[in-house]
């Protein structure tokens, strides 16, 4: 079940306007929908422009264990529900974070609060794909910070390397992380 701490209005609150970068302001929203009759699990989701550009819930993980292969195709058309879950504790258990491109809501949730709770040098250095999203959109993240970046950005998903080009846009930077 993931959790937030305090309400989601706060939080999103936090996010959108507190901490987020004033170049991004009104172009960077989150939101969640909560499934109560279903353990109280959540689908979070970035949306940028008013286009959602990446959702967090178990059904996007397991969504993804499918198109990668890694779950049989019977299991892309279940029976029940059982069946439908069936490989998916055991390979979200086997694929690490920084393997994968897609995150359960828990994780979101876990990210959201070591992103809280720690300097955001850490939180732009975590292996956490979704602690580093979190920074990326930090108020606390100039422009410096932003191109010395530039090379380990090569590394992360690609989801990740637009979030981070889509900053360097909103500061004003082009490619070689100069100021235009």
């Amino acid at each position: 079940m993931a959790k937030i701490e305090g309400s989601w209005s706060g939080m999103r609150r936090y996010l959108e306007q507190e901490m987020l970068a004033e170049s991004l302001r009104g172009r960077v929203r989150w939101q969640c929908v909560s499934f109560p009759d279903m353990d109280e699990l959540c689908m979070f989701s970035l949306l940028i422009d008013g286009a959602t550009v990446k959702r967090f819930s178990w059904e996007t993980v397991n969504s993804y264990f499918i198109a990668q292969g890694m779950k049989s195709e019977e299991a892309a058309h279940p029976r029940g529900m059982r069946e439908y879950w069936k490989e998916f504790w055991n390979l979200l258990t086997q694929t690490p974070m920084q393997e994968r491109t897609e995150y359960t809501d828990e994780e979101f949730c876990e990210a959201l609060a070591a992103y809280r709770n720690q300097p955001i040098g850490e939180s732009l250095q975590s292996e956490n794909p979704l602690e580093r999203m979190f920074a990326l959109l930090d108020r606390r993240v100039g422009k410096r910070r932003l191109a010395a970046l530039e090379a380990q950005s090569a590394a992360w998903p690609a989801w990740l390397q637009s979030l981070y080009h889509l900053r360097r846009a909103a500061e004003g930077m082009d490619v070689a992380g100069d100021a235009r």
